[in-house]
């Protein structure tokens, strides 16, 4: 049996595509709310939205799905995504 918490994980996901006025870091937000994640999705200057979510590492393979799928606003051309330990201090998951 693994330690309480063991199994979170953080996402850390670059979306390229027409992603960026279209309600997308809403979108993101809900889904990442449904799935009982934190973190954030952010707008950049280069025209990517760049998504920070924390939480079990099932649950977060489920939103990179989503992310990849073809039910998001606007178009996704490419998902670039690293994983890494949890590191804990996102309460809730904000658009920034």
């Amino acid at each position: 049996m693994s330690a309480p918490g063991a199994d979170r994980v953080r996402l850390v996901a670059w979306v390229h595509g027409r992603v960026q006025g279209v309600g997308f870091r809403w979108w993101t937000r809900s889904r990442a709310l449904e799935l009982g994640l934190s973190g954030y999705a952010a707008n950049k200057p280069d025209g990517r939205v760049h998504v920070v979510a924390e939480g079990p590492a099932p649950a977060c393979r489920d939103l990179l799905e989503l992310l990849r799928g073809g039910g998001t606003p606007g178009h996704v051309d490419l998902v670039v995504d690293t994983w890494e330990p949890a590191r804990g201090g996102l309460p809730g998951f904000v658009e920034r």
